[in-house]
Order: C-alpha cells, then sequence, then structure tokens
C-alpha cells in the first residue's frame, strides 16, 4: 500500500521548545520510531511543516548585517535539506541498511495572483510575546497575528497549483526508496512575464501540497499526523467529542479553526474527493492503528452516516 505522510509541525519542534538542533533530532527520532513500524509492508512518502525551521534561519541571517536576509524561498529550501538529512538519518537506522532514501526539494508552483499575497496568514518562526512582536514587525516590516496566547510573523500562503518534482519521485518508489519530498509545502515558485521560474517570498500550507501529492502519486491513504487524536467538534469544551469516520461533504459543512485543524479538514477533504481513497488525520503515536483503521478520524466516501469514539 502507498502512503503519504504529512507530519505537523509538532514532529519536528514541540511549540515553545527552543530551536536547538539537538530538540528538533530528538523529535524527528520520536517520529520516526512510529513511522517505522508500519514500514515493512507499505510504500511511504513523507511530507512535512518547517515554520519554525525558516523561522529561525530568517532570524539568523538578520544578524549578519552585510548582506540582506535570504529571501523565504531559499530558506526553505535550506530548512528541507535540515529536515530531510534528520529524518534519513533517524529512520535509516530502524529499517534495514539495504532500504534507499532520498530527500527531493520539491518546487511547486502558485499563482502569481493569488489572493493570499494581499493578506498574509501562515505563521512562521517562533512565538513571541505581543511586545516583542511588536517591537520585530517594526524593525522588519512584518506582518504579526496572534497564535494562542503568544504572536508569529504571518506571510502570504498561496495554494499549491503542481509539483515539479513529481516524476522522480515516482521513479524512487519505483526503485523501493523511502521519499521525503514537498517539504514544508514545497518551495513555492511562479512563472514571470518572461516565461521563467521564480521563487516567490511565500510559504505554501504543507497540508493542502501533501494532498496534492498524495493525489499525483495515487496514494492508497493519506495521513495527516498531528498532536490531536482526532478531528474534534467542540474542542476545547465540555461537550467535545471525537470523530471516528465521516463523509467529506459532512466535514465541509462545519467550521474548523483556519489556524489549526481547518487546512488539515480541507487536505483531507481535497485528496478524498478527488481519489475516492481514504484520508485520515490522527496522531502519530496511533499511526499503527491508523493504518488499520482503528483511530483517527477517517475521512471517506463509503462512510453513510458519521461516528464518534
Amino acid at each position: 500500500m502507498r502512503i503519504v505522510i504529512a507530519l505537523g509541525g509538532n514532529a519536528l519542534l514541540r511549540r515553545g521548545e527552543p530551536l536547538t538542533a539537538e530538540n528538533q533530532r530528538q523529535n524527528v527520532r520520536i517520529a520516526c520510531e512510529q513511522i517505522a513500524k508500519i514500514y515493512p509492508h507499505n510504500e511511504l512518502v513523507i511530507a512535512h511543516g518547517n515554520g519554525p525551521q525558516v523561522g529561525l534561519l530568517a532570524l539568523q541571517g538578520a544578524a549578519y548585517k552585510d548582506v540582506p536576509t535570504y529571501p523565504l524561498d531559499v530558506l526553505g529550501a535550506e530548512s528541507v535539506g535540515m529536515i530531510g538529512y534528520m529524518i534519513q538519518q533517524e529512520l535509516g537506522n530502524l529499517v534495514p541498511f539495504e532500504v534507499p532514501f532520498a530527500t527531493l526539494l520539491s518546487q511547486v508552483e502558485v499563482d502569481k495572483n493569488d489572493p493570499a499575497f494581499q493578506n498574509p496568514t501562515k505563521p512562521i518562526g517562533p512565538v513571541y510575546t505581543k511586545e516583542e512582536a511588536e517591537r520585530l514587525a517594526k524593525e522588519k516590516n512584518w506582518t504579526i497575528a496572534q497564535d494562542g496566547d503568544k504572536y508569529r510573523r504571518v506571510v502570504p500562503s498561496p495554494l499549491p497549483k503542481r509539483i515539479f518534482e513529481i516524476r522522480p519521485v515516482k521513479w524512487l518508489l519505483e526503485k523501493g526508496s523511502i521519499v521525503i519530498c514537498a517539504g514544508g509545502g514545497g518551495i513555492p515558485t511562479y512563472y514571470d512575464d518572461q516565461g521563467s521560474l521564480r521563487g516567490v517570498e511565500a510559504v505554501i500550507d504543507k497540508d493542502l501540497c501533501s494532498a496534492l501529492l498524495a493525489e499525483n502519486l495515487e496514494a492508497d491513504l493519506f495521513i495527516i499526523a498531528t498532536d490531536v487524536s482526532a478531528v474534534f467538534l467542540n474542542w476545547g469544551k465540555p461537550d467535545q467529542k471525537a470523530i471516528a469516520k465521516a463523509h467529506p461533504d459532512d466535514l465541509a459543512k462545519l467550521n474548523f479553526a483556519a489556524g489549526s485543524m481547518g487546512p488539515k479538514v480541507q487536505a483531507a477533504i481535497n485528496f478524498v474527493k478527488q481519489t475516492g481513497k481514504d484520508a485520515v488525520i490522527g496522531s502519530l503515536s496511533d499511526i499503527v492503528d491508523i493504518v488499520k483503521g482503528t483511530a483517527g478520524t477517517r475521512l471517506s466516501t463509503k462512510v453513510e452516516q458519521t461516528t464518534y469514539y
């Protein structure tokens, strides 16, 4: 079975943790311990977030005053190499030695006229107090937004249209590789007026790009791994309840937070409606049971009535 796994940012850096290499490696190791459990019987493609890492690279670059900070597309490419290296090494220590790995930089086409460029919403980098965020916004001409009880920088998040490196991903899968790609939603690019491909200052939503990746690869299952066990109705309230199975049309009628579960639900809906295959949103620690069909929130066209845990 071909499975695309979209790792949430918590798989790399937990909220409030210092952005150290060792913290990231430890979290990657924990994630890989779970992923390794489903490797022997499945083809695996791993996508991942990179918001904190891109923000860190931008801050580090800003400390060097002789040249301008590198643009987000370049920083995104740097972060993908770093994260892919850690995943390859940690997962490689858990699966048989002869299993090949590859991390691919994935250029993803966006529309330069996407309305997202007029309304930055995608959080990147570490969290700040309100005072810190307002100071940095003034100094660096950032847009900031509230994230829980903290604040973060936000940037445009245009929709993914095409993944340019999809053919090499397929070739690698045919040779038995575990592939890490579409990291951070891919590197946002567009065609300029002369027909040349260019990078753009933006971040594509990781889950929406992962859904497109899974669709293009004709995946049998699309898993969005996050830090909660399922999609909840009335999250955080006394009457909250976890959804076990639902038809994508039914979930589409509900409202989920744009800054957290909303994009994940939309990505899962997109994949299921385009392919007819299932998508699951759930905890990485439950990945074995997710594959078995006994954990997480499963979206399927075969479901006639929403059920709950």
